[in-house]
């Protein structure tokens, strides 16, 4: 598996440290899940069939705005 070097701050290190003790796992693990999630991003499983399940009267597009409608501007 390939390997990567960080170079960061003492402080900036005690913190992933925490972070990764938090999560119960190493750093070097606690660092491939935040690359990974930065760089392929991953939705909770179900996510897509959320479109469009909302059925409320409430949530509706709204009618478009004319332009005369809006207040006048100061030219510049």
């Amino acid at each position: 598996m390939p390997q990567i070097s960080l170079y960061i701050d003492e402080k900036t290190l005690q913190r992933a440290k925490d972070a990764a003790a938090r999560r119960n796992t190493s750093i070097s693990r606690w660092v491939a899940e935040l690359i990974r999630s930065r760089v392929q991003p991953v939705y909770p499983e179900g996510f897509e069939e959320l479109f469009g399940s909302i059925q409320d009267e409430s949530f509706r597009e709204p009618p478009d705005l004319s332009p005369s409608s809006d207040i006048p501007r100061e030219s510049l």
